[in-house]
């Protein structure tokens, strides 16, 4: 960054993200951004530009618009001891994400208009904006349907009791029936607990080598298959979160065909890592759907490719050291992954894909950008997804496609420590993130 002051008198400030090449919903051109007051004043190349404004270089890098997680976990309130929202979303600007959304297994679970209130003034003034998703029922029990139209009235737009599935069909129908009149978006963790019980990884041959219980790919299908059912009755919308298997795959790809209106998204640990890993027995490779088979990771990656899925996700889901230094049947599923999931995800479809042939940059971006912006609605109110063209928000993401590094969990800014790409090297890496105008990330370092 050159220039030690872009602040006008006026208070508005002054940016250019200079040499790269821009990749948004409109395609793919070479020019910088220029940006003022917050907003995107021009892009092209050769633009004259004031004394004064904060240079970011990009030569050889990709800007886009900024990184949209629809699946974070940030703890607070009550799991501050691994993660808050100022740790989390500092975290998310170090992996390119301008706005994320806090997952609502709080304690308590940000299940009323107050605890809702409560978390978007802990964002106030976070490293990414934070949009909240509500829980479907009171305390995520499962038993009764939460206010759900008082969350709305704040701005919420999803509602999930993540980290369990809604068990009961005539809870989730009614939870349904509310969310169609609302225009909310109901998502799920498809998890028949029956089915899953006892499990703490994918049923099959490593599991049944290394003794440990497992989870069928039964337990996430069979309640899926149950949704889409009440999705066709109803005809609300519903949101599968971190699908994990072929057989869900099938049936998300059926309903699209049938015309419901379903989403779907995955994470880069289900598209890359498999059940092998448990091998080990390291808790940092437990997480929730498990870990399935490689057959399932090529099927989740085509059905990126297809798009039948529409988002990768983080599912970032932090835990304390203690915790997870606990035997793999006694430890907490989860896995940090916002600070490595674009490079994660560059290098399974872009840079070095095993399965099928690259997918082009444009599309992984949408996946991760403006794709899930709009999902979940933050692409009409915070302005998030792009394209770069005047008077959009200036919320951006530069990534280096060429850098190469290791990760190493213990530097990451999350609280906690539980990555699984733990001493692998990756291809690409954010070199900036800038906020409604304002550089959080610049070369790799938060500026706050």
């Amino acid at each position: 960054m050159s220039e030690n002051n872009g602040t006008r008198p006026g208070g508005g400030r002054r940016v250019v993200v200079r040499g790269g090449t821009v990749v948004d919903s409109t395609g793919e051109r070479r020019g910088d951004v220029f940006v003022e007051d917050g907003r995107v004043v021009a892009v092209g190349e050769g633009i004259d530009v004031p004394l004064g404004t904060i240079v970011l270089e990009a030569s050889g890098c990709v800007v886009a618009p900024g990184l949209v997680d629809i699946h974070t976990h940030l703890r607070e309130p009550g799991g501050e001891a691994a993660e808050t929202v100022a740790t989390g979303s500092r975290s998310a600007a170090l992996g390119g994400y301008t706005a994320v959304v806090a997952m609502p297994n709080t304690e308590p679970a940000i299940d009323s208009a107050a605890v809702v209130q409560y978390v978007l003034e802990l964002a106030r003034g976070a490293c990414a904006d934070v949009a909240v998703a509500g829980a479907i029922t009171v305390g995520r029990a499962g038993d009764r349907v939460a206010p759900l139209a008082e969350m709305a009235a704040l701005g919420v737009r999803l509602f999930t009791d993540d980290g369990r599935g809604v068990q009961n069909a005539d809870v989730l129908r009614q939870a349904l029936e509310q969310a169609r009149d609302l225009g909310i978006i109901l998502a799920e963790h498809c998890q028949d607990e029956v089915l899953a019980s006892g499990g703490h990884m994918h049923e099959g041959a490593w599991s049944r080598r290394l003794g440990i219980p497992a989870q069928p790919a039964a337990a996430e299908e069979a309640m899926l298959a149950r949704d889409l059912t009440l999705v066709r009755e109803t005809r609300a919308p519903m949101h599968f979160l971190h699908l994990s298997t072929a057989g869900s795959v099938e049936l998300v790809r059926a309903a699209k065909a049938e015309g419901l209106p379903v989403t779907a998204e995955v994470t880069p640990h289900h598209l890359v890592l498999t059940d092998a890993v448990a091998a080990s027995r390291d808790p940092l490779f437990k997480v929730a759907p498990p870990l399935r088979s490689a057959a399932d990771g090529v099927a989740l990656r085509a059905a990126c490719r297809e798009g039948v899925v529409d988002a990768i996700a983080t599912d970032h889901a932090p835990h304390t050291r203690e915790a997870k230094e606990a035997p793999f049947e006694e430890a907490p599923p989860g896995m940090i992954g916002l600070e490595t999931a674009l490079a994660v995800a560059f290098d399974a479809f872009v840079a070095r894909p095993e399965d099928a042939e690259p997918l082009s940059l444009a599309a992984l971006i949408a996946l991760m950008s403006w794709r899930p912006a709009a999902l979940v609605g933050l692409d009409r109110s915070l302005g998030h997804g792009g394209p770069l063209a005047p008077g959009a928000r200036a919320h951006l993401c530069v990534f280096d496609p060429t850098q190469t590094w290791t990760v190493d969990r213990r530097a990451t800014a999350s609280r906690s420590h539980n990555s699984p790409f733990d001493g692998m090297t990756l291809t690409g890496r954010v070199r900036h993130t800038v906020l409604a105008g304002e550089p959080i990330v610049v070369d790799g370092t938060t500026t706050r």
